[in-house]
């Protein structure tokens, strides 16, 4: 099954045709570059049995990449006009696929498992602004998620796939890895959207897995992680504090946990932030 992608002039005539002003409020920003798509799709490792979930399918670049290599494909549009449209692009481009479609009219932030039933990837060119609580919404959300590709600001990709020790490191990179192995998939040009960005993009790949921790609670860990990134370069038996409920009871709860009440929050894994949680019986 092969589907017939979309270029920059089917992108702008589909826009005309919708009298679509892309926005900024909403991250619009299509991909018109067929290659891109064939990247995105090969990168993102999907079986024939894959039930992908994708966000933001505005004009349907990605979603007619998809929906050949999947099982079904879940496009989430909040935009009214675009999801209304979507269908009928896949029809005229992918006949054969078009019954494997399913677009939901929905803000993602607030999409649940029953509404994307058996979702095992989660595929998608995400809007800038909202990425990161995107990203972790649907892996709280939907525990059927196993493996996903997402394509956001290259700064944000950066963050999301650093490690302890980086600059970079911070609430967004330890939160992600509560949930899954990230890894940096590859730079995107500006070039291959349009409107074009001021950006770069990058392809952040990732696998999911067991939590550092099955005993302790997931919000009290990230409650943890938010305590000690808002005040970055501090030591944690001060960054804690508040938290804790005092600096001596951080350096308590630190030792219990096996931490240097020294360390910073940025030298810190996803398993070590779970531990001082649990040391608090949090």
């Amino acid at each position: 099954m092969v589907a017939a992608l979309l270029g920059p002039a089917e992108i702008r005539d589909l826009a005309a045709d919708l009298g679509l002003i892309p926005t900024k409020r909403l991250g619009q920003n299509f991909v018109h570059d067929a290659n891109t798509v064939r990247r995105i799709v090969q990168a993102a490792g999907l079986t024939g049995d894959d039930v992908v979930l994708e966000v933001g399918p505005g004009l349907g670049s990605l979603t007619l990449g998809l929906l050949p290599v999947a099982a079904r494909v879940h496009a989430v549009e909040i935009d009214p006009v675009l999801a209304a449209a979507l269908p009928g692009t896949v029809a005229a481009h992918a006949p054969a696929a078009a019954g494997r479609l399913a677009v939901h009219r929905a803000d993602a932030l607030s999409v649940t498992a029953a509404e994307v039933p058996g979702a095992t990837a989660l595929v998608a060119n995400l809007p800038y602004n909202v990425a990161v609580p995107v990203v972790l919404h649907l892996l709280a959300e939907l525990p059927s998620i196993r493996h996903g590709l997402v394509m956001v600001q290259k700064e944000v990709a950066d963050r999301l796939t650093a490690g302890p020790g980086s600059k970079v490191y911070g609430v967004p990179s330890v939160k992600l890895a509560w949930y899954a192995d990230a890894k940096p998939a590859g730079r995107v040009p500006p070039n291959v959207f349009w409107p074009v960005p001021n950006v770069d993009s990058g392809l952040v790949a990732f696998t999911r897995r067991e939590p550092p921790r099955a005993d302790v609670d997931r919000e009290a860990v990230f409650t943890v992680v938010d305590a000690a990134f808002a005040q970055r370069r501090k030591m944690l038996r001060s960054a804690l504090a508040d938290w804790a409920g005092g600096p001596d009871r951080a350096a308590e709860v630190l030792r219990a946990a096996g931490v240097a009440a020294t360390d910073r929050g940025e030298s810190l894994t996803a398993g070590q932030f779970a531990a001082i949680a649990a040391a608090a019986g949090r």
